[in-house]
């Protein structure tokens, strides 16, 4: 059984047992990390993607992290004696895959709900604001010519 799931904008083709090398993560070495599924395929050649896959989860263990090889970047302009020359290492973090399958759905504690008119007594007013003055003008009547 394999799957893909993606991560920064790359997918990645994995099997349990799996060591592979993704963006930089934020977890520390040791920590479990889950990514979401793209698609996955078992043994007898079924595929399965999209909604039927949406609780279907990568779990990796992180083993590493580190950078890349350097590659240089040159670019210069012709007959105008321009040139710059940049090296760049890419971050990645190594991770190894030790389950694919469901993922753990994680409830938040349901919330009792208040009688309304608590909530109506606890609900803050928004602030108005001050009403503006208005003045009309009186408008001084001019005799008609008759």
């Amino acid at each position: 059984m394999y799957a893909i799931f993606d991560n920064g904008n790359k997918q990645y083709k994995v099997s349990v047992g799996d060591t592979v090398k993704v963006e930089k993560l934020a977890a520390k070495e040791g920590e479990t990390v889950t990514f979401p599924v793209v698609m996955t395929a078992d043994d007898n050649g079924a595929i399965a993607c999209g909604s039927e896959v949406e609780k279907v989860v990568v779990t990796a263990e992180v083993t590493g992290h580190g950078k890349e090889k350097k590659i240089i970047v040159f670019k210069y302009k012709a007959k105008k004696n321009e040139r710059k020359k940049q090296g760049h290492r890419q971050p990645y973090t190594t991770v190894k895959v030790t389950a694919i399958g469901a993922g753990e759905a994680k409830k938040a504690p349901a919330k009792k709900a208040a009688p309304a008119a608590e909530k109506a007594a606890t609900a803050e007013k928004p602030a108005t604001a001050p009403k503006k003055r208005t003045t009309t003008k009186k408008v001084a009547e001019t005799p008609a010519a008759e």
